[in-house]
C-alpha cells in the first residue's frame, strides 16, 4: 500500500463518536484505515473526510500526555501488541513510558483482527508508521503556528516538539487541542524517520505486558471473574455428528456445587464455527462442574463419521498420491525427462493428524444485560467470535461486545469461536454470567486438527547426477471441508503453501493433488501445508543429494540455482502468495540461498562426526519470509534422539522487533520438535485416541535441542514478512536428514514414535 493510498483514509474520528472516553476534552484523536486489503481480509472501500469510514489503526494524545495506541490485533506471546504499537511510537517520537496500549474489542472499524497468517506486521507496519508521522507533522504544525515558526525548522523528539534555534519545546499534551485543528497532511508531506534515528524499530524491545505476565497480574482467559459468575464444563459428542440419544444426569445433579444440568443444541448443516453440542454441567466452581460432567450417563446416536480410522486413512492418503492427479503446475516434459534419465528415486513421505495442545486450553466468559451480550475470551479472531454468538443467539451483532484476554497459545486454535458461542448461549440460558471451561482432555479430543497428508516424489538425475526431472503430489483432507460439505479438493491457498511454489531450477517440474473426503474438524495449524509440505520436499532433495553422491548443501544450491525472481503462475498455477502481490513479495531464490549459507555456516556444516552424530538441514520460504534450519543430532545405539545444537537462519526482511523474531524462532524449533519426534493424534471409530500430554506427547526439557542459534540475515531494506509461523516449516526435514545422516536410516513419516532408527 502506497503512502497515498493510506494517507487518503486519514481522518479524525472524534466528530462521529468513535472511542467516547478514551480520551479527554481537547485530545488528539487520530484514526488511520489501512486502505484497501487484498483477500481474505476484508477490502473496506476508500473513505473521506466527511464519510463514514472504518480506520483500523488509533492514536489519541491526552492532555496529560499519555499517548494511547491501540492494539487492534490479540497477543498470543508473539508481542503484536508491543510491536505494532512501538511503529507508530517511533514515528511519533515518543517517550514509551508514557505511551498507553489499549486493547480494542471486536469491531470490523478495525479492520481485519484476525490474528493468524503471520499477517500483522507485513499488513499493519505501513499504517502505523504513517499514524505516527501524521500525528508527528500535526504536532509540529501546531507548535510552529503557536511560536510563529516555519514547520521545517521544528523537530519532534522525546514526546515534545522542539525549535531549537529558540529553544523552545512543548508537551505533546499541551499541543494536543491545537493539533486537533489541524489539517490532514497530504501523503508527500509526511517525513518519516531514517533508519538510524529510528529508537524502537529495529531494537530490541521488552514486551508490553511482560511485567504482569511475570507477576501473575496479567489476564488471561480464564482469570476473569464476573459478579454470581457460574462455571461450566460440555459432555461433547465423541464423534463429529453425533447427539445425545438419552441423558440420565441424577448422579451428575447430587454432586456438591452442581446446579443445573442443560441441553446444548447440536449444530446444523456444515460445522463451520458453531459449538458442536452436547450437555453441559452448570456449577459453582469448575470441580463441581468436572465432577458433574463426569456422573454424567450419556447416550450417543449413530453419525457417518464414524468409520474414520486415521491408519486406514493414511493408507488411503498415500495410494492416492502413487497415481496421476490434478496437474496444478507444469514445466517442461516431465514423463519425458523421467524416462530418459539415468537415475530415477521416488518416495511417499506421510504426516500424522495433530492437535494444537496450546498451554491454556479455550476458555470464555459471558453475560447478558438484557438483550446484550459481552463475553471475554482468549480469541484470535473477535470479529468471527462477534458474528457467531449473534448468529447462534439470534441478535444483531451490534448487541455483541467481544473483549479480548491475553492469550496462552494459539496456534490458530483460538481464530475458531465455537468455545466462544457456547459461553453465550449458556450464559442466556442460566440467566447469570457463565465461564465455559475446557479441559486438555476436551481440547485434544475436539480440535480443529491439522490433517493427516501424504506426498509422492519422484525424480530423474542425469549420468552427471544433476537433477532433470521433479514431479510431485500430494493429498490431505481440506481445511474448505470445516466450511463447505462435501468439499474435497485442497485450495489453491492450501496448495501455495510450499507446494506448488516449489523454486527448484529443475528444467521439468510437475506438481499434482490428489482428492479425499473429510470426516473431523479441520482447522489452520501453526504454519498449516507448510509442515507436512517441506517435510516431503526437503526431505526428498536431501535423498536426492545422497542418490547423486553430492553434498547435501552444495546439491540445495544447485537445486535453488542462480538468483532470481521465481513466478509459479507463468507455469499453469494458481498461486495465491500468502495473500500479496508477487510483484511486491517476489520468491526470490537469492535470499533463499543466503538463509541456505548462513544455517550452514553456523552449524559448521563439512565437519566430520562421529557414528550416530550426524548434520541436517533445509531450507523453505513461508509467509514470504526465508528460514534455514541445521543441526546436529546424536542418536544412540538404541534409537533415543538427542539435539545437541540447532541453528535457524531466517530473512524477514525488516526485523521490527529482532528479540520477538528470535524468539518465534526458537519457539518455532521446539514446535517444531513436538511435530517431529511425538506428536500425533490417531482416530479409530471416529474418535481421537489421545486425550493429554501423556499420550499427545509435546517436547519436554530433555527433547529440546541444548542450544539454539538464530541468526537474523535480511538486510533491512526489504519490506517486514511473517515470523509467527515460517520458523516451522524446516525443523522436521532438518531432523529427519540429521538422522540419515547419523545412522543411514531415512525418515520418511513422522512422527518419529515408533521408528527403529537403533544402529550398530
Amino acid at each position: 500500500m502506497s503512502h497515498r493510498d493510506a494517507i487518503d483514509a486519514i481522518a479524525r474520528p472524534d466528530r462521529r463518536g468513535f472511542l467516547q472516553g478514551m480520551v479527554g476534552a481537547g485530545a488528539f484523536l487520530l484514526g488511520v484505515r489501512a486502505g484497501v486489503i487484498a483477500a481474505p481480509e476484508p477490502q473496506p472501500g476508500a473513505a473521506d473526510a466527511d464519510a463514514d469510514f472504518s480506520p483500523n489503526v488509533w492514536l489519541a494524545i491526552d492532555r496529560d500526555d499519555t499517548v494511547k495506541i491501540i492494539a487492534h490485533r490479540s497477543e498470543m506471546g508473539t508481542g503484536i501488541r508491543t510491536v505494532l504499537p512501538l511503529v507508530v511510537a517511533d514515528e511519533l517520537g515518543c517517550d514509551r513510558a508514557r505511551v498507553q496500549v489499549v486493547q480494542a474489542i471486536g469491531d470490523e472499524k478495525y479492520g481485519s483482527q484476525d490474528t493468524d497468517g503471520s499477517r500483522s506486521i507485513r499488513r499493519f507496519y505501513e499504517p502505523m508508521r504513517i499514524a505516527g508521522a501524521t500525528a508527528a507533522l500535526m504536532l509540529r504544525r501546531a507548535a510552529a503556528a503557536k511560536w510563529g515558526v516555519p514547520v521545517g525548522e521544528t523537530r519532534v523528539t522525546d514526546h515534545r516538539v522542539e525549535h531549537p534555534k529558540s529553544k523552545r519545546k512543548a508537551s505533546f499534551g499541551a499541543l494536543a487541542a491545537d493539533a486537533a485543528k489541524q489539517p490532514i497532511p497530504k501523503a508527500d508531506e509526511l517525513e518519516f524517520r531514517k533508519p538510524a534515528e529510528r529508537r524502537f524499530v529495529g531494537h530490541d524491545a521488552p514486551l508490553e505486558d511482560i511485567r504482569g505476565i511475570v507477576t501473575g497480574a496479567a489476564q488471561f482467559g480464564g482469570d476473569v471473574r464476573r459478579p454470581g459468575m457460574r462455571f461450566a464444563m460440555v459432555a461433547r459428542p465423541p464423534v463429529l455428528g453425533q447427539r445425545p440419544k438419552t441423558v440420565n444426569d441424577a448422579a451428575a445433579r447430587k454432586v456438591k456445587g452442581v446446579l443445573d444440568v442443560i441441553r446444548v443444541p447440536p449444530f446444523e448443516g456444515v460445522h463451520a464455527f458453531q459449538p458442536l453440542g452436547g450437555v453441559a454441567v452448570i456449577a459453582e466452581d469448575t470441580w463441581s462442574a468436572l465432577q458433574g460432567r463426569r456422573m454424567l450417563e450419556v447416550t450417543w446416536s449413530d453419525s457417518p463419521h464414524a468409520a474414520l480410522d486415521d491408519a486406514a486413512l493414511s493408507d488411503r492418503l498415500a495410494k492416492i498420491v502413487e497415481a496421476p492427479g490434478r496437474v496444478l503446475r507444469t514445466r517442461g516434459d516431465v514423463d519425458g525427462a523421467l524416462k530418459g534419465a539415468a537415475k530415477t528415486i521416488e518416495a511417499t513421505y506421510r504426516t500424522a493428524r495433530l492437535a494444537h495442545a496450546s498451554m491454556e486450553p479455550p476458555v470464555a466468559t459471558a453475560e447478558w444485560k438484557g438483550e446484550a451480550c459481552t463475553v471475554w475470551a482468549p480469541t484470535q479472531n473477535p470479529q468471527a467470535a462477534r458474528d457467531e454468538v449473534a448468529r447462534l443467539c439470534g441478535i444483531p451483532k451490534a448487541a455483541v461486545t467481544v473483549n479480548v484476554t491475553l492469550l496462552g497459545g494459539g496456534f490458530g486454535r483460538k481464530s475458531k469461536p465455537d468455545f466462544v458461542a457456547e459461553a453465550a448461549w449458556l450464559a442466556r440460558k442460566v440467566g447469570a454470567p457463565v465461564q465455559v471451561v475446557w479441559t486438555r482432555e476436551d481440547d485434544i479430543r475436539h480440535d480443529y486438527y491439522h490433517a493427516p497428508a501424504a506426498v509422492h516424489l519422484k525424480a530423474g538425475l542425469d549420468a552427471k547426477q544433476a537433477p532433470v526431472a521433479w514431479l510431485q503430489r500430494s493429498a490431505f483432507p481440506t481445511i474448505t471441508s470445516t466450511f463447505a460439505p462435501g468439499a474435497n479438493q485442497p485450495s489453491p491457498m492450501e496448495l501455495g503453501l510450499g507446494f506448488t511454489d516449489v523454486p527448484w531450477v529443475v528444467p521439468h517440474l510437475r506438481a499434482e493433488g490428489g482428492e479425499v473426503e473429510n470426516h473431523a474438524r479441520i482447522g489452520w495449524y501453526r504454519a498449516v501445508c507448510n509442515v507436512w509440505h517441506a517435510f516431503a520436499v526437503h526431505g526428498f532433495a536431501d535423498e536426492l543429494a545422497h542418490a547423486a553422491g553430492a553434498d547435501p548443501v552444495a546439491f540445495l544450491r544447485d537445486l535453488i540455482g542462480p538468483k532470481r525472481l521465481v513466478d509459479p503462475t507463468k507455469e499453469g498455477c494458481e498461486y495465491p502468495n500468502y495473500g500479496e502481490p508477487l510483484a511486491k513479495y517476489p520468491i526470490d531464490t537469492g535470499r533463499l540461498r543466503r538463509a541456505l549459507d548462513a544455517a550452514a555456516d553456523g552449524i559448521g556444516w563439512g565437519r566430520a562426526t562421529p557414528k550416530g552424530t550426524g548434520l541436517g538441514i533445509a531450507v523453505h520460504r513461508s509467509f514470504l519470509t526465508y528460514v534455514a534450519a541445521a543441526c546436529e543430532v546424536e542418536v544412540s545405539r538404541e534409537g533415543a534422539v538427542r539435539i545437541p545444537r540447532f541453528v535457524i537462519a531466517a530473512d524477514c526482511g525488516l526485523a521490527v522487533n529482532p528479540d520477538r523474531v528470535r524468539a518465534q524462532m526458537e519457539g518455532s524449533v521446539v514446535f517444531g520438535v513436538s511435530l517431529a519426534l511425538h506428536s500425533a493424534v490417531t482416530f479409530t471409530g471416529g474418535q481421537a485416541g489421545q486425550s493429554n500430554f501423556h499420550d499427545y506427547r509435546v517436547a519436554r526439557l530433555t527433547d529440546a535441542p541444548n542450544a539454539i542459534d538464530v541468526r537474523l540475515v535480511g538486510d533491512g531494506e526489504n519490506l517486514p514478512t511473517g515470523v509467527g509461523e515460517p520458523g516451522v516449516p524446516p525443523v522436521a526435514p532438518a531432523i529427519a536428514n540429521a538422522i540419515f545422516a547419523a545412522t543411514g536410516k531415512r525418515v520418511r513419516e513422522l512422527p518419529l514414535t515408533g521408528a527403529d532408527l537403533s544402529w550398530s
